[in-house]
């Protein structure tokens, strides 16, 4: 049984039978007669024999990892973020956000291939800039930029805003889980002011492996 997140920038795969953890491949490189059993993410539809909303994913798989009744889990990829919010063991809120989310983590990515930077020597900046889409945002860097700061200073600052927004995204919690790819930027995970607990990128797999189990 094959278990599949299309994320717009990555796809991982699972291969319950055969494999132990799940594994990452670019989503470009994709063969299109792949099918999986079950399937998420924003191009899942197209490769999977049943087809469950994020959400459910994401909420499905929080669940089978964290041992509480009350918490709320937040869900930053490549392309926008989404939080679910349990409490007394039931979810009681949810978020997605595509629009003023979009694209964060491409857009991150992008940044850091074109400054030739990488995330996890940046240190985190006592500023941030007021950003809260990623690729409206990119102006507010060049401005940066332009008025004398590095470009590792920019973009350090550019990633704080969007941890910052996607934190009031969530609701402010004192307490985050956190999962996605941006769960493995230090920067964004440190710019959180909160308790942060790092889930990964397989929440949603979970959720799918709990789904395909009843």
């Amino acid at each position: 049984m094959i278990l599949g997140d299309f994320g717009t920038s990555y796809t991982k795969l699972w291969d319950i039978e055969k494999e132990s953890v799940p594994r990452i491949v670019r989503s470009m490189d994709i063969a299109g007669g792949l099918r999986t059993t079950l399937s998420t993410g924003h191009n899942g539809e197209r490769f999977g024999e049943r087809y469950v909303n994020e959400l459910t994913a994401l909420a499905r798989g929080a669940k089978r990892l964290i041992k509480e009744d009350d918490f709320v889990i937040l869900d930053c990829g490549s392309r926008d973020l989404k939080f679910v919010r349990f409490s007394g063991d039931k979810v009681r809120d949810t978020g997605w956000n595509a629009e003023c989310g979009a694209s964060l983590g491409f857009t991150i990515e992008l940044l850091e291939r074109y400054y030739d930077l990488d995330h996890r020597r940046m240190p985190v900046p006592s500023t941030h800039l007021p950003v809260t889409c990623g690729v409206l945002g990119l102006s507010h860097i060049f401005d940066a930029i332009i008025q004398g700061a590095r470009p590792e200073e920019a973009v350090a600052s550019f990633i704080k805003g969007i941890a910052l927004n996607a934190y009031r995204f969530a609701g402010s919690p004192p307490k985050l889980y956190l999962s996605g790819g941006l769960s493995e930027n230090p920067v964004f995970v440190k710019s959180m002011p909160c308790e942060v607990v790092v889930l990964g990128r397989f929440v949603l797999l979970e959720g799918l492996r709990y789904i395909a189990s009843i």
